[in-house]
C-alpha cells in the first residue's frame, strides 16, 4: 500500500475545518461530531473505531466514531474530544486536530454529523465506557481498501436512492453514517496519495 498508509498523507488529506458547514442543512437536525483518530500502527496507518453499547436506544451494536451530540454554544472540536474522553478514555493532550470531512447528515437519528479528525500519539489500551461502548478497536486503512473488504449498494428508489458504503472486517460490519465518512476519508486519502 505505500504512501497510502503514511499518516502524513492521511493527514494532508483532511479540510480545513472552519470550510465545513457549522449549521445544519435541515429543520431540527441536532449538530453533533465525532472524532477520527488516526494512530500509527504495525501496519500503517489505523483509525479508531467504537462498537456501539447494545443497551443503547439508537443504533445499538453498530461500528462508529467516538463522538456525540454538541452542547449549546460547543464547537464540532471539543464535542469530538470532550465525547471521545467520556467513551474510549482518549487523553486529549495527545491529540493533534489537523481538520475534518464534509459533514454527513442522518434522517434516522436527525443529526448533522461534523468529523473531526485528528492525529493521536497516546497511549492505545483504551477504557471503554460501558454505558455507550461495548468495544474499541482499531483497523488499518489498508485493510479497508482490498477489494473484499468493501462494497457499495444503492438503497430505495431514484431519485430518492441513495449509496451505501459497507466495510465487511473480519468480526465486524462498518455501514450507515461511519461508512460515508469512511469511504470520504479513503477517497481523499487515494486522491492525495497519487
Amino acid at each position: 500500500m505505500g504512501r497510502l498508509c503514511d499518516t502524513e498523507v492521511v493527514l494532508a488529506a483532511a479540510t480545513p475545518l472552519d470550510a465545513a458547514p457549522q449549521f445544519p442543512p435541515f429543520p431540527g437536525a441536532r449538530p453533533s461530531a465525532v472524532l477520527v483518530a488516526l494512530i500509527e500502527g504495525e501496519e500503517g496507518c489505523e483509525v479508531v473505531l467504537t462498537r456501539r453499547a447494545q443497551h443503547l436506544r439508537h443504533h445499538r451494536g453498530e461500528v462508529s466514531f467516538p463522538g456525540g451530540r454538541m452542547d449549546a454554544g460547543e464547537q464540532a472540536i471539543d464535542a469530538a474530544l470532550r465525547e471521545a474522553e467520556e467513551e474510549i478514555g482518549l487523553d486529549r493532550s495527545q491529540v493533534e486536530v489537523v481538520g475534518g470531512l464534509e459533514p454527513v447528515s442522518t434522517w434516522v437519528s436527525s443529526s448533522f454529523i461534523v468529523p473531526v479528525v485528528a492525529r493521536y500519539r497516546g497511549h492505545t489500551t483504551w477504557t471503554p465506557n460501558p454505558g455507550e461502548v461495548d468495544r474499541v478497536f482499531s483497523v488499518p486503512l489498508a485493510e479497508l481498501t482490498r477489494p473484499d473488504t468493501y462494497r457499495a449498494e444503492w438503497w430505495g428508489r431514484p431519485p430518492d436512492d441513495v449509496e451505501l458504503h459497507f466495510f465487511e472486517l473480519d468480526d465486524e460490519t462498518i455501514w450507515g453514517a461511519t461508512g460515508r465518512m469512511l469511504r470520504s476519508l479513503i477517497d481523499r486519502v487515494v486522491a492525495q496519495a497519487s
